[in-house]
């Protein structure tokens, strides 16, 4: 019999995690019921709140004491991110539940980012249809809008909660037999702009044995896979599409913060880097671009997404900040330039061609690249060209081969 977690605020909430815990018990799972309030539960729980505030090496009762309600949700959050991973290693549980408003799903939204990825993890939250990168993470967490509050049973919130857990039963009830054959693994990154690129290498690379695992550059694409590599998931980085770090340093929407491009370099992974898609920072729609860049080039991509060309000086700028984070790494690290255009409208025709532009970000790297830590190789092609992309992914095999000789 599987065994679902259910997690939350017992104290204020006893009544509708009640229903979700017979409601797990009616479709044929255990329940682990673990208490996440500061007060007293409605009912016995599995695992205390003393237990989840021992993990984060405070007492229950001097906690409580302090009346300090933002104080005690991030102590609790913090035992809670220590207590569920060490409860699912022993076995004890095989997917996790919550629902909560804000408060409830900054708690365990942590905890649930610590499980593995595929471990089923399902959150109903009131902010669930807003901004949830502050609660997914680079995780593989489901959240589900409550469209009412998580505030006593009623029409509404019944079905939500029951569609929730039959949601996770589903997960947890259904096993696929399918167990795909293991391996290298190699990281890969795209953007619309850089697909025939991204695709043509990919195909090269699964043709010769590598299974490639292809992240979109928007930010929590670039993230995941910074991720991916540090848990040791990853033997070769594709990394084609650097944009994020324009949107970085310019101020656009999909930037991976300040530490994108370190993960190889610092795990010494193979890696095969480029310039795709620097000509442009990404915004939302049309009227969500700050005023101070009304004069410059734009690009509507679709009705949600405006481009922006990267100029002179910013591209500079750009050839800067790769150069530093690619001369971190201290071996098989290899960039490569496409001198014919680093996206698909950064070519001749195309609203986004600029000799000037890519002219700097080239002579940045080529001045500021240390070639003791890294191979620089230039190609007349542009990025999308079939032979830029079968050269950048011959090129990561060999590095790959190279580092297991």
């Amino acid at each position: 019999m599987k065994t679902i977690a259910i997690a939350g605020t017992f104290d204020t909430k006893g009544e509708e995690y009640l229903y979700i815990k017979k409601l797990a018990e009616e479709l044929g799972l255990r329940a682990l019921m673990i208490h996440t309030g500061v007060f007293e539960p409605a009912f016995q729980p599995d695992v205390s709140n003393r237990e989840v505030a021992a993990a984060a090496g405070i007492e229950l009762d001097e906690l409580a004491a302090k009346k300090d309600r933002a104080l005690a949700t991030e102590v609790l959050s913090k035992g809670l991110e220590q207590l569920v991973p060490r409860l699912y290693q022993e076995g004890k549980f095989d997917g996790i539940i919550s629902f909560g408003g804000t408060g409830g799903t900054s708690l365990v939204a942590p905890a649930m980012r610590a499980l593995p990825i595929g471990v089923p993890k399902v959150l109903v939250s009131t902010v669930a249809s807003g901004n949830t990168a502050p609660y997914v993470g680079t995780s593989d967490i489901m959240m589900i809008p409550s469209v009412v509050d998580v505030s006593g049973l009623n029409s509404i919130s019944t079905r939500i909660f029951s569609n929730a857990m039959f949601a996770i039963a589903g997960m947890l009830l259904f096993e696929a037999d399918y167990e795909p054959e293991k391996k290298p693994l190699v990281a890969a990154t795209m953007f619309g702009v850089t697909t025939p690129c991204v695709t043509e290498a990919r195909k090269y690379l699964e043709e010769r044995g590598y299974e490639v695992l292809v992240f979109h550059a928007t930010g929590i694409g670039g993230q995941s896979m910074e991720a991916l590599i540090e848990a040791g998931f990853i033997e070769g980085v594709l990394d084609l599409t650097t944009t994020e770090w324009a949107d970085e340093l310019i101020g656009g929407v999909l930037n991976a913060g300040p530490h994108r491009l370190e993960a190889a370099g610092r795990n010494r992974i193979p890696q095969v880097v480029s310039v795709g898609a620097l000509d442009m920072c990404n915004f939302g729609p049309a009227d969500t671009v700050p005023e101070k860049f009304k004069d410059r080039k734009f690009y509507h991509h679709n009705p949600t997404v405006t481009l922006m060309r990267t100029t002179v000086e910013e591209n500079e700028q750009l050839g800067r900040k790769l150069a530093e984070k690619l001369n971190m790494a201290t071996e098989s690290t290899v960039l490569m330039l496409p001198l014919g255009g680093i996206s698909a409208i950064d070519v001749e025709g195309q609203p986004f061609y600029g000799p000037e532009e890519d002219r700097m970000l080239f002579d940045t790297l080529r001045r500021q690249v240390d070639r003791s830590r890294v191979e620089l190789i230039e190609m007349d092609e542009a990025i999308n060209d079939p032979a830029f992309a079968g050269a950048a992914a011959q090129k990561l095999i060999d590095l790959m081969q190279a580092a297991k000789a």
